[in-house]
């Protein structure tokens, strides 16, 4: 180098980035500097925890460093690739908390529990009850994907390992039992009885 430094305060997210995973202890202090608030923002917006959102951000500067490598600035910018870690984590950090987690082959008996008893129709309200029909005259994949995604919380990855599909087919098992609980849940709103 020629004696020359640019003012490092004014080095691109990139640049920094990669300070970051060569190592460099005043780059990496900047790094964190510039991005601490919104990674913890993100963090405290999930989890509304604030000493848990202080966990999940050094583990996303953390993870930053490991894989600062790794980052392909086609896909992104390195604060949406950064904040994306942090929401990541801090909805794992979210699931983790949970007191009962449920394994995922443990849903079919749930399904025919949702469907079926006497009990839960006569607990539930009349909307319950429709959307629990609704949701047994979906494809049983489909239910099974809803299920995993908006009662159990994972992610469309988690389901695809879970299931063993590739994501693609999860993302469309998940949009197309939503859409059709949609259509149908609107169209009892609106008094056609759809079949």
């Amino acid at each position: 180098m020629s004696g020359f430094r640019f003012p490092v305060g004014r080095l691109p997210d990139e640049a920094l980035l990669s300070g970051l995973a060569t190592g460099d202890p005043e780059l990496a202090v900047i790094f964190v500097r510039r991005f601490q608030h919104r990674v913890f923002g993100v963090a405290v917006a999930v989890t509304g925890d604030r000493q848990l959102a202080e966990d999940v951000s050094q583990q996303t500067f953390e993870r930053a460093w490991r894989h600062a490598q790794i980052y392909d600035s086609r896909r992104g910018s390195v604060t949406t690739w950064l904040t994306t870690i942090a929401h990541n984590l801090a909805i794992d950090a979210v699931r983790a908390r949970r007191t009962e987690p449920m394994a995922p082959e443990d849903l079919e008996d749930l399904l025919g529990a949702v469907t079926a008893t006497p009990e839960q129709y006569a607990l539930a309200d009349e909307a319950s009850s429709q959307l629990r029909a609704a949701l047994a005259r979906l494809p049983r994949e489909q239910a099974r994907a809803l299920m995993m995604a908006g009662i159990y919380g994972m992610t469309a990855q988690q389901v695809a390992d879970a299931e063993r599909i590739p994501l693609g087919t999860a993302k469309t098992r998940i949009r197309t039992a939503m859409a059709k609980l949609r259509t149908t849940v609107a169209s009892r709103k609106r008094g056609d009885h759809v079949e």
